[in-house]
């Protein structure tokens, strides 16, 4: 009886411990571009540590909020969506959620009918690394003006320019620009402060939104992706509780069981 009660304990604690887990997916897009062309063929993939989690993409746009992959737009396959014909209604926040309400990180797509695009990265870069931004057409490389924040940085002859070892001062909204095939739009880069040994890193997501991100908008997601989401906790906390109570209860009763009895 001691040793079952002993195993039912430990099985109570590895419960609690492994359901307290964050629930955690990484979102990734294909082609990797946070600008599009209209007419692409663009798939959105929820990597994720736990399938029985339920991920599903939702998104933000102009015209929607938090709709769900293959309800509004696209086709839904497993933990990835397929946007066959992107247009330019489908600009906005994509991210992937959880049935309990944890959210991945979230990329910021915006899809032209014009002929120039710049290709940046799609996710917060690292400070202290190279970052490369392609201006393009469909068609050709062209000789390119790059802008930050409205400021022309430089021209390239061939269309694409690296920033080395960038830092917080290179975040901002890019584009670029060619005299005869137009001008892009603008994507914001975010730059990761490197942790350090010597200090706790700050996280982007607890600085104030006018230093990490664009100005908000309506198409914002709705939570951060960093963090364990509250609901998740709070719904099993009652569970580990009551278990352990259950447990404790059996505890006491095979004690009061073993005591002698009085003369």
């Amino acid at each position: 009886m001691e040793t079952s009660l002993q195993s039912l304990l430990f099985l109570s604690l590895l419960l609690c411990c492994t359901t307290n887990q964050a629930l955690t997916a990484h979102l990734t897009v294909s082609p990797s571009s946070s600008q599009m062309f209209k007419g692409e063929f663009v798939t959105l993939s929820c990597e994720e540590d736990d399938s029985s989690a339920g991920w599903t993409l939702r998104r933000n746009t102009t015209t929607e909020t938090r709709t769900e992959c293959g309800v509004k737009w696209g086709r839904s396959t497993g933990s990835s969506c397929i946007i066959s014909y992107i247009q330019r209604l489908d600009s906005g926040v994509y991210w992937c959620e959880s049935r309990e309400g944890a959210t991945s990180n979230s990329i910021n797509i915006t899809v032209t009918d014009g002929s120039v695009i710049l290709q940046s990265p799609v996710l917060p870069v690292m400070e202290g690394d190279d970052v490369t931004l392609h201006c393009k057409t469909k068609t050709s490389n062209f000789t390119a003006d790059f802008y930050k924040d409205g400021s022309l940085i430089r021209t390239e002859p061939a269309g694409h320019m690296t920033i080395h070892h960038v830092s917080k001062s290179d975040e901002g909204l890019y584009k670029c620009h060619n005299s005869s095939h137009g001008e892009s739009p603008s994507s914001w880069i975010t730059v990761t402060v490197k942790p350090t040994t010597t200090s706790q890193p700050t996280s982007p997501s607890t600085s104030s939104p006018s230093s990490t991100s664009p100005p908000s908008s309506s198409t914002s997601p709705p939570s951060s992706s960093t963090t364990p989401h509250p609901p998740v906790l709070w719904s099993v906390a009652p569970v580990c509780v009551l278990v352990l109570l259950v447990v404790l209860v059996l505890l006491v009763r095979r004690c009061v069981r073993r005591k002698p009895k009085e003369i």
